[in-house]
């Protein structure tokens, strides 16, 4: 999908960051209101999943990154609150993160407030103090601008990010900790990443990362604001999910906009349900494996923990990870619409995968994971000639065996290898992930 958007600034004071961001509704604001000493941006832009190793030998010399050192600045209104609150739910852990959910009036309804699933409340300042603000478009923009300076004034002993997102938004923290652990938080860094449509990155900015979906800001860079993943999407975004890119799950966003993720379930079981694989590996959610039955002529697309493809022929990589456009983007009538390729969707049974999700989760006595994914609905197409009119109709269910422990990610890192142990007459299919081989290619 999109590129996540890095910035690391400098500390010389210049306009061109002001410039830069001219369009980062959030990050624009804020400078132009608090910021007197604005810091440019570099003009290269970091690549994905890097780990930018640093020459300054002083950049090993603290304790690696964790969960503690992260606060998160939540936007949110009262009147929303009660559809809302079960997406931060989902992943707050109390007394283990840290922050605040930052609201437009008191909770009166919700008293007494529930610290022990929810994280504690501020109300936003008042800002009809500041008759400046009188002259802004959109009063609401102004709150979401000023949660970075609350937020930072209200906690920052021994915080070395601050995260600022929307009360819809799903945080998978643990792959959120690992990768803001790859950068060096005593610099000035902007972490975000773009919408998937072309439309609203003209509208707002490439450079800038859609602050629904969640943007990391670094300590020193809070602080100087302080004195300154989105999906833009909407519908079936099963395709999108597919086929996740090679890189951790961060946060998802906008999903009381799109249908429920899962067949059968509302969005609340949805998101639920979700966790319960993300609670087993979440390093490994979404991440999409590709494998091969040469038996059959058949290849096999998993996205951990959400579901599984089967295609009656043989497609490499290069093809399955273009998501299938079951989507629409946020915005009709932009062309090109999306940030990435894709695929449209085919009744051609060579090209239509038989689709399965995931259904439970559980650990086995070798201390392996095993995940199964169901059949929901029949594909309704005939055998793909190309294999021999062999149908994959009769499996009902695939189960899926991976290792116990972190998938590595970062700069060099590829994807897992795995086997299809068992293809017969019965209706289940055993597929075992793993370590790719040295010099193991896949087709």
């Amino acid at each position: 999908m999109a590129p996540p958007v890095i910035k690391q600034l400098s500390n010389k004071p210049a306009n061109v960051f002001g410039k830069l961001l001219l369009f980062s509704g959030l990050i624009m604001y804020t400078m132009y209101i608090l910021s007197s000493n604005h810091h440019c941006c570099q003009s290269s832009t970091l690549f994905p999943n890097s780990n930018h190793p640093s020459n300054d030998p002083d950049s090993i010399s603290y304790s690696p990154t964790n969960i503690t050192h992260i606060v998160f600045g939540i936007s949110g209104s009262s009147r929303a609150w009660n559809n809302k609150k079960w997406y931060v739910e989902s992943w707050w852990k109390p007394n283990t993160t840290r922050g605040f959910l930052f609201l437009d009036r008191p909770p009166t309804e919700f008293l007494p407030w529930p610290l022990t699933i929810d994280p504690p409340f501020r109300v936003s300042e008042n800002t009809s103090k500041y008759k400046e603000y009188d002259r802004h478009p959109v009063p609401y923009a102004i709150r979401m601008a000023r949660v970075i300076v609350e937020t930072f004034k209200a906690q920052n002993k021994g915080v070395r990010w601050y995260v600022m997102s929307d009360d819809d938004t799903i945080f998978f923290t643990n792959n959120l900790v690992e990768v803001l652990g790859r950068y060096d938080h005593r610099k000035h860094y902007y972490i975000g990443r773009n919408s998937e449509c072309v439309v609203n990155n003209v509208w707002g900015s490439f450079e800038m990362g859609f602050g629904g979906a969640g943007f990391a800001l670094s300590y020193p860079l809070a602080e100087a604001l302080a004195k300154n993943l989105d999906i833009d999407l909407r519908g079936d975004i099963s395709g999108l999910l597919s086929a996740h890119p090679q890189s951790p799950l961060l946060s998802l966003h906008h999903l009381d906009a799109v249908k429920p993720i899962f067949p059968l379930l509302n969005r609340y079981e949805s998101l639920y349900h979700l966790m319960k694989a993300a609670k087993a590996d979440e390093s490994r959610l979404l991440q999409q494996t590709v494998c091969y039955h040469k038996q059959t002529n058949c290849t096999f697309s998993i996205s951990w923990g959400y579901s599984a493809h089967i295609y009656e022929t043989f497609f490499p990589p290069s093809i399955l990870q273009k998501p299938i456009e079951t989507f629409v983007p946020w915005k009709k009538g932009a062309f090109p619409p999306y940030m990435f390729n894709t695929r449209l969707p085919s009744n051609d049974p060579c090209e239509a995968p038989h689709v399965f999700f995931f259904d439970t989760v559980e650990q086995s006595i070798g201390g392996r994971i095993v995940l199964s994914y169901t059949r929901k609905w029949e594909r309704k197409l005939p055998a793909c000639s190309a294999s021999g009119n062999r149908s994959a109709d009769h499996i009902a269910k695939i189960h899926v065996v991976s290792p116990v422990g972190r998938l590595i990610s970062g700069a060099g890192s590829r994807r897992e290898c795995c086997d299809v142990l068992r293809v017969s007459d019965m209706n289940a299919t055993v597929i075992k992930l793993r370590a790719c081989l040295k010099d193991e290619m896949l087709a």
